[in-house]
């Protein structure tokens, strides 16, 4: 394991115990995270695939009365129908905090009037489809907002998993390896002092002993 640049003191030695503590309950914090994240995105999962198979349900019936439609007014004149009205802005969006993720809230405003085209000129199963679309409508909305719920949920879940595998296999055992070997370090000064202290108090005694023979 790659050790870490530093000065093998006991200052930085001090230093590095902080700061692994620090890392380590990072590590715990970033875990628990993960562990919630991963609990909503699979509950999330779960209902989404059954709303999602609901609405594919009922837009493939809508989508075959409107291609019945299309057959019996023909491609130009159901154009012609749909681009009748004016335009508005039918879903307002706002955000809510999930474990630090912004989740989009969609809301489906008003649809308005379903026949601003000619009834004369379009078939009468246009109105069905159109009918069926605006019943699916909602809930069309509601998985959209679910399927990028689930979206953002695993981007940070991904984020979130290469920090904690970052700390784990990589911060926190460079920073047990150089504690570790700057603690060996010390711990061979510390000796090496200690046998030169017991040298010199050795050389002492010698000398006093010589000094009182002489006497």
């Amino acid at each position: 394991m790659t050790q870490l640049r530093v000065n093998p003191n006991r200052m930085e030695l001090m230093k590095l115990r902080r700061r692994k503590q620090v890392a380590e309950r990072g590590h715990k914090l970033l875990k628990d995270k993960l562990d919630e994240l991963m609990k909503e995105f699979l509950a999330r999962i779960g209902e989404t695939r059954k709303l999602r198979s609901s609405v594919e349900r009922e837009l493939a019936a809508a989508y075959g009365l409107m291609a019945v439609s299309r057959g019996e007014s023909g491609r130009v004149g159901l154009a012609q129908a749909l681009a009748a009205g004016s335009p508005a802005d039918l879903v307002s969006v706002t955000e809510r905090n999930v474990m630090s993720v912004r989740i989009p809230e969609m809301v489906l405003g008003e649809l308005g009037r379903l026949d601003d085209y000619s009834l004369a000129s379009t078939p009468a199963v246009l109105d069905s489809a159109l009918g069926a679309l605006a019943q699916v409508a909602p809930r069309l909305v509601l998985l959209a907002q679910r399927e990028k719920a689930i979206e953002l949920l695993a981007v940070e879940i991904e984020r979130t998993r290469r920090r904690v595998n970052a700390l784990e296999h990589v911060l926190i055992p460079q920073l047990v390896e150089t504690i570790r070997a700057i603690g060996m370090k010390l711990d061979e000064a510390e000796r090496s002092n200690l046998t030169r202290l017991m040298k010199v108090k050795e050389m002492i005694a010698a000398q006093e002993a010589a000094d009182e023979a002489r006497s």
